[in-house]
């Protein structure tokens, strides 16, 4: 059984054999159990029947000289439109016409009996890995962005530090809770820890709030056929579609305090149970959950398990809000810049000094999400950020950090600042170190008056008696020395 894969991957593949030979049967379930974690066996289609209602298989191993109904006779496992298995036939009695009716009745592959155990089990492989390839595709749909690489842009001391943290944990198979405000992009940290990770399985994200709370369970464990009114046909669950990689619980504070057990219990025992199955299914799913709340308060309060957050809390990543990485402002708008505008099929804008500063003037509650929004709401509209929120609040259009900031931030030719200082009168006026060159203090001078006049270079250019193109020139002259 040399060309038989052993790996993790296969734990939450489930199989039923069905064979009158109790031979047969004890030999195949030996095998199996070796490699899969849930081997059930069945001498009739009725005893099968019983079990496949009970249960969901992945493979179903069948012999078609069955006493009472033949395999092939077994419909409610083949119905189209409720089949969820692949099915490998084995006979010791083979024609033409029964190797039409197994085709027809959607065979995966037909074995000759007697046969020895290499042949099944190559079988058994190919169905299994198109059985992994179709679950890789499940986690694509429904995470298509996924093939894009996860970049967490910014150069802030605070964005380094969270970076190295990323880093850190990793390469850890324990659980990780990201916390930050809305829109600091948790989803974005939890890809990278999955990337990171070299978990071979695929990165399979859900938001807990979005799902009505009666219908989390199924969503998360899977359920049988019948197991709940209009239960058709069943369901693989997201835990089993993870199998190997790393399930993503956004906003896990919202999830029902009667949820919460049931989650506990898989991470604890790594065995979930799908609604409406007896038998449990062992999964390798690494979690990541994330929130905005304060889980804390909420496990003080009582809408949170105590035992699920120190089980979740094993390491934990801070976000650190927008506003407290304005200098990652930038890169970042930038960035969006360039996709949005790929995006949309528009042209990048270029975004100049003074939109710079007006986008590190503000403290973007929402944080990157708010910024993206903005960057595209620019784009389309071909109205740069600074004008964009003069015609929104009429000219009030807030000052730079800079500027506003206190005396000691401000002073000293090291900034590239005017100092405050006082005339004789005591009124107080900005002027320039002795130590500064004519180039510094013209600058420092062409800034001050420019955000005197809350950015507006028009304004600024007729008090200097320049034209606008010539304050254009200097600012992109003083960008292009990497001094602004």
């Amino acid at each position: 059984m040399s060309d038989f894969p052993s790996t993790s991957l296969w734990t939450a593949v489930s199989v039923l054999v069905v064979d009158d030979e109790p031979g047969m049967r004890a030999i195949l379930k030996k095998a199996l159990s070796k490699k899969f974690a849930q081997v059930d066996v069945a001498g009739s289609i009725e005893e099968a029947e019983t079990l496949r209602k009970r249960c969901h298989f992945d493979l179903l191993i069948v012999d078609i000289n069955l006493p009472g109904r033949s395999g092939i006779e077994w419909h409610e496992a083949f119905d189209p439109s409720t089949r969820r298995s692949d099915v490998i036939f084995m006979t010791g009695y083979a024609d033409l016409d029964t190797a039409i009716q197994a085709l027809r009745a959607g065979a995966s592959d037909f074995i000759l009996k007697p046969f020895n155990l290499e042949q099944m089990m190559q079988s058994v492989s190919r169905c299994i890995e198109r059985r992994l390839v179709e679950r890789q595709n499940f986690a694509l749909q429904r995470d298509v962005e996924r093939i894009h690489p996860v970049d967490i842009i910014g150069d802030a001391a605070t964005t380094q530090k969270m970076k190295n943290v990323i880093a850190q944990v990793a390469p850890s198979q324990a659980a990780v809770l990201v916390e930050g405000e809305s829109g600091t992009g948790k989803e974005l940290v939890a890809r990278a820890l999955h990337q990171l990770s070299q978990r071979t399985g695929p990165f399979v994200p859900l938001n807990c709030g979005a799902i009505a709370p009666d219908l989390l369970e199924s969503e998360l464990f899977g359920h049988v056929s019948g197991a709940f009114t209009g239960a058709k046909k069943g369901r693989e669950g997201l835990f089993r579609v993870a199998n190997n990689g790393t399930l993503f619980l956004d906003e896990i504070g919202e999830m029902p305090l009667s949820m919460q057990s049931s989650l506990l219990r898989a991470l604890e025992q790594k065995a979930i149970r799908p609604v409406g199955a007896e038998r449990e299914v062992q999964v390798d799913v690494r979690i990541v959950a994330a929130t905005n709340r304060n889980l804390k308060q909420e496990v003080e309060e009582g809408r949170f398990r105590r035992d699920l957050y120190y089980r979740l809390n094993v390491l934990t990543v801070e976000l650190p809000a927008l506003r407290d990485r304005l200098d990652d402002i930038p890169t970042l708008a930038h960035h969006f810049t360039q996709m949005l505008a790929k995006e949309l099929g528009m042209q990048a804008m270029n975004w100049t000094h003074e939109d710079i500063q007006a986008m590190q003037s503000y403290d973007w509650p929402g944080n990157i999400r708010e910024l993206r929004n903005m960057m595209e709401r620019c784009i389309l509209l071909g109205k740069p950020p600074a004008d964009y929120w003069r015609e929104l609040q009429g000219d009030a259009i807030p000052l730079p950090r800079m500027a506003q900031a206190s005396e000691a931030q401000v002073s000293g030719a090291s900034e590239n600042r005017p100092c405050r200082c006082h005339d004789e009168n005591d009124v107080e006026q900005f002027c320039y170190p002795t130590d500064w060159t004519l180039k510094d203090v013209e600058k420092a001078h062409i800034l001050q008056v420019v955000e005197s006049h809350s950015g507006n270079k028009s304004a600024a250019a007729r008090q200097l008696g320049v034209a606008r193109k010539t304050l254009e020139r200097k600012f992109k002259d003083w960008a292009d020395e990497g001094v602004l």
